[in-house]
């Protein structure tokens, strides 16, 4: 075969791979993520990525497959890096103008493809009612700007499209979501909102009964508009529809959230405590938008994995269930391609390559699951130059404890520089402790000169402290998990 032919053939094989988006393009090698972080310590291996069928344990974690409603993108071009991601839930759109076309007739078809294929594949459904359609005056549109429907042939046909959802899928989806982002804009009041949650909520309770339902997924993080809204709830008695309270809120510094979701935690409480909270929809672009979300800044592929690492580590320490948006980039008609996906796509649509974000969520979803409890009352200091996020976790199976940490005072950097701390930890659950990097997932060998343990008390020196996760755990509990 001459070179002009092996050449076409190789291009002809790639385009392939990227319209088919064949699983081979996960990288499965210890080197998968390559950063300049040099911590001048033994590698000991990497941690291994666990798929869906690997995790039996619950986890706090789901994924975002939104858009398919709008065929921004497509499920047969990510469906095959889905389950080896190791996230069980997924979120969906319902996707009422793609489903109901001619007025009665509901073709379920393109959702009954993508639910079936995703339940074989052992994941779960995350459902979503949004969004709008224009056949109806006053029933909103197939995107999120015209808002809800708020007039009365609106409102009677969003009625009969939640009931036919709901009844189609009653044995298959379990945990629904309210219409996304009612907040943005001003049209709609948090009379509204709530009332139009309320209203949905009740359709898919009488359809399902074991239905789980998120109320709200409001845009913003402000508790004093999430009080408003739960107000109304709570005066029609109708708290009891609900289980979860979901919000956005993107905020250019990740930590920098958590002042309001605390506050938000509170007025939650204040009306049921029963009611957990869910980061429904955060994520970070791997380069410099123009549109959407954290656009105007210079981010990269590794400031989006440090971004949505730290952002998942820091629901999961305030106790939120954490949402990452979004599985794959899609090209949103009329604006330009969104870029928060783990996985990159071309103009085309098709998959160009995996993210090193991939790979970093893919190492925190694989060493937290439900066996791990976050410790409240953990007895820990870290001294460093700058202030330090910790959360302490503990196995009561292994008898073993896991430290998170990063340096959060600002948003992630591109560069990897370390400022050294010292660890001090009483109580604690550690007998060989080592150190891991959550981007690259690396494991290394902490020198003993750096580490003394002693009746229950563990002092670990010159530990390496950046912008981005980084664990100490003992080495059987990561290098059982590991690749080695």
């Amino acid at each position: 075969m001459n070179r002009t032919c092996t050449s076409a053939l190789t291009a002809l094989l790639w385009s392939a791979a990227c319209s088919l988006g064949w699983s081979q393009m996960i990288d499965r090698t210890d080197s998968r993520v390559q950063t300049t972080l040099n911590t001048g310590w033994k590698c000991l291996g990497v941690v291994r990525p666990r798929g869906v069928g690997d995790i039996t344990a619950g986890q706090n974690w789901a994924l975002g497959c939104e858009t398919l409603c709008r065929d921004y993108i497509y499920w047969d071009t990510y469906k095959d890096y889905v389950a080896p991601l190791g996230i069980k839930t997924i979120r969906l759109q319902g996707g009422w103008a793609k489903t109901e076309k001619v007025q009665g007739v509901y073709d379920f078809g393109w959702l009954d493809y993508v639910i079936d294929d995703a339940l074989s594949k052992g994941l779960e459904i995350w459902l979503e009612t949004d969004y709008g359609n224009p056949m109806y005056e006053g029933a909103g549109t197939a995107d999120l700007g015209a808002g809800f429907p708020t007039s009365e042939v609106g409102l009677a046909a969003w009625d009969r499209w939640v009931e036919a959802m709901a009844t189609r899928y009653q044995d298959k989806v379990k945990k629904w979501a309210m219409w996304n982002e009612p907040d943005i804009g001003v049209s709609k009041t948090p009379e509204m909102i709530a009332n139009f949650n309320i209203r949905t909520a009740q359709i898919i309770k009488r359809t399902s009964p074991d239905a789980r339902i998120g109320a709200l997924s409001l845009a913003r993080i402000q508790p004093q508009y999430l009080d408003q809204c739960l107000k109304v709830i709570a005066d029609r008695g109708k708290l009891d529809l609900f289980e979860w309270v979901i919000y956005h809120g993107y905020t250019k510094n990740p930590d920098d959230a958590y002042k309001n979701v605390e506050a938000m935690k509170e007025v939650v409480a204040k009306y049921e405590p029963r009611l957990k909270m869910w980061q429904g929809e955060n994520g970070c672009p791997s380069e410099r938008a123009t549109k959407f979300a954290l656009s105007g800044h210079d981010w990269s592929e590794l400031t989006q994995a440090k971004w949505n690492t730290r952002r998942m580590l820091g629901d999961l320490g305030h106790d939120c269930i954490s949402s990452v948006f979004t599985i794959c980039d899609f090209d949103h008609a009329g604006r330009e391609i969104n870029r928060k996906g783990l996985l990159k796509i071309n103009d085309k649509r098709n998959l160009a390559k995996v993210k090193m974000a991939y790979y970093a969520v893919q190492n925190v979803v694989s060493v937290f699951d439900d066996n791990l409890v976050r410790r409240k009352d953990y007895a820990c200091t870290i001294e460093c130059e700058q202030p330090i996020t910790w959360f302490a976790y503990r196995n009561e199976k292994a008898a073993s404890d896991v430290l998170v940490f990063w340096n959060g005072t600002t948003y992630p950097l591109d560069t990897n520089d370390t400022l050294p701390a010292t660890i001090r930890v009483e109580g604690g659950k550690f007998a060989d402790p080592v150190w891991a990097d959550l981007i690259t997932g690396r494991i290394y060998e902490i020198p003993e000169d750096c580490r003394s343990l002693s009746e229950g008390k563990m002092v670990l020196k010159k530990i390496p402290t950046y912008d981005a996760p980084a664990l100490i755990a003992d080495r059987n509990i990561l290098l059982t998990n590991s690749s080695r």
